[in-house]
């Protein structure tokens, strides 16, 4: 049977890589010189969020409205800050097994790999630039597109699809977290999800939420396979 075409979205934070706290420290650092409360995201957390997300939650926490120019001016900060705080970083990483995945995925026939991330573009390239693997990637849906992450994910394998010059319909959808909000975003999309316990959720909570596979993380057996496969 021929294998359909794929469109692959990998999540950043917890799923490719750990920064070591350098989003939350510049997001909590732009809350500070915008608002002067560096305190404004204590009360969630960012995990499987948007960054526009967390900004409009952090407005609101400390009783700011949150219109669109003053998310923009705080993301913009936010930017900035980010920049220095990912080169500094002492315990950034990839996780284990992330390169070999990627390679799997651009190895695999009529596919193309993409980002699913609640990370706004600008972001996603500062974070994946230090490992020299944004390049990886041709096209994605991001939290500049939509806050609500199955709707950005949407985006994705739309832009996914026309790449690959069909509709999304025939193509075969992956989408790669660490979070159950990933895996509920992509159900609600109609796509594939595969779990990796590298981020702030054990397997065992991962696989509660029913991805079509979960794994420690992508450097465990069947993990490339499941990649691959339809």
């Amino acid at each position: 049977m021929r294998q359909r075409p794929v469109v692959y979205l990998f999540d950043i934070d917890g799923t490719l890589l750990s920064s070591g706290g350098a989003g939350r420290r510049a997001m909590e650092r732009a809350f500070g010189v915008c608002c002067d409360r560096a305190d404004a995201c204590t009360g969630f957390s960012m995990a499987g969020m948007t960054d526009r997300g967390i900004v409009r939650l952090g407005l609101r926490a400390i009783g700011t409205a949150d219109t669109p120019d003053e998310i923009d001016r705080i993301l913009a900060t936010y930017l900035d800050l980010l920049v220095g705080e990912i080169a500094s970083a002492t315990d950034y990483r990839l996780h284990e097994g992330v390169r070999e995945a990627l390679d799997c995925a651009a190895a695999t026939p009529r596919s193309v790999v993409g980002l699913g991330t609640g990370n706004v573009r600008a972001g996603a390239a500062i974070k994946l630039g230090r490992a020299g693997i944004y390049e990886r990637f041709s096209f994605g849906g991001f939290g500049c597109d939509d806050e609500d992450r199955a709707a950005l994910l949407a985006v994705g394998a739309e832009r996914g699809a026309s790449l690959l010059g069909l509709p999304r319909s025939e193509c075969r959808v992956v989408v790669i977290g660490d979070t159950p909000r990933d895996i509920a975003s992509a159900h609600a999309i109609g796509a594939e999800a595969i779990a990796v316990a590298t981020g702030g959720h054990s397997l065992t909570e991962l696989s509660a939420c029913q991805p079509r596979h979960a794994f420690a993380s992508l450097a465990d057996p069947g993990a490339l396979a499941a990649l691959a496969c339809s």
